[in-house]
């Protein structure tokens, strides 16, 4: 798997090739679906599969202000492009270069040399949107390229899409974000230090800023760790602002069953399995240890069920 610059010109090895082309925030199903129809043109024509993603997303760009919402990082993008077979990821910068191309400017610039462009149905691309799946067929057939569009992938008979996704996990629903994105969500991050509170009372936890990824709800989780190793680890993460604590810090503090070793430094990726309680104020540190003992005692049952 090679990253490509999406404002450079397609390295020759990679010309020709077939690109899935969307944002592909989460990799749900509903872009596997695309990535996947790009990855089997690819193959049954023996041509190089790429998929491509904008990053910083273009929302964004246009509103810096949104609150986080990114359910992927770029690293994890491009593993999961990996596994899905790609050969390269092609990420598109977005900028305001980006966004003030026309739609035709897009195609000609930007996709210049690929032999083949796969979408979603609903796709739009272009300076305000210009334009759609139809003008991106109008365009391939000038500038000598195909073009396929997948239709919306629905389970359970509601459309999948990343909102869906979001919501789920706003309100506490992480089985339900997981079936969607067919994985559990994952929050990657190199692990800080910390005031070591949680020390105090025997759950040392490993702190993961949030930084750009959305917000689920606060609360206590079942989570599995996986180490950069490969080892993966089960446990109990509070996920929030530690009210019991001031001054209030936004941190995805897990903490690791019958595990003991320093992981300062390091780059763990944790799953939010399952939803406890909300987060909780107690007025002292022997009711919050109650309380992280019944935690903990229902995550591992949880997660070895």
């Amino acid at each position: 798997m090679e990253r490509l610059n999406g404002g450079a010109a397609i390295p020759a090895r990679f010309r020709g090739g077939i690109v899935a082309l969307g944002n592909f925030d989460g990799f749900h199903l509903g872009h596997q679906a695309v990535a996947g129809a790009a990855i089997a043109r690819a193959r049954a024509d023996g041509r190089p599969a790429l998929i491509a993603t904008f990053d910083p997303h273009p929302v964004r760009f246009f509103r810096p202000d949104t609150p986080p919402f990114r359910l992927t990082t770029l690293d994890q993008r491009e593993r999961l492009f990996a596994e899905a077979g790609a050969d390269a990821m092609l990420v598109f910068g977005f900028d305001a270069a980006l966004a003030g191309l026309s739609a035709e400017a897009f195609a000609s610039e930007r996709l210049a040399g690929v032999g083949g462009v796969v979408t979603g149905a609903d796709f739009t691309f272009g300076k305000n949107k210009g334009g759609d799946v139809a003008v991106l067929h109008h365009l391939g057939e000038a500038h000598g390229f195909i073009v396929e569009t997948v239709g919306p992938v629905t389970l359970d008979g509601a459309t999948v899409s990343s909102t869906a996704i979001r919501t789920a996990l706003r309100e506490g629903r992480p089985r339900e974000a997981a079936a969607l994105l067919t994985r559990p969500f994952r929050i990657e991050g190199v692990v800080q230090p910390g005031a070591q509170l949680g020390r105090t009372i025997g759950y040392p936890t490993a702190n993961l800023v949030l930084g750009p990824y959305l917000r689920p709800a606060y609360g206590i989780y079942a989570v599995r760790g996986r180490l950069a190793d490969g080892r993966v680890l089960m446990g109990a993460a509070n996920l929030g602002i530690r009210p019991t604590f001031d001054p209030p810090v936004e941190l995805l503090e897990p903490y690791f069953f019958d595990f003991a070793e320093d992981l300062y430094g390091q780059v763990i990726e944790v799953e939010l399995i399952e939803y406890l309680r909300p987060e909780q104020k107690f007025d002292g540190l022997d009711a919050l240890q109650a309380q992280m003992d019944r935690d903990c005692q229902r995550a591992r049952a949880i997660l070895e069920g």
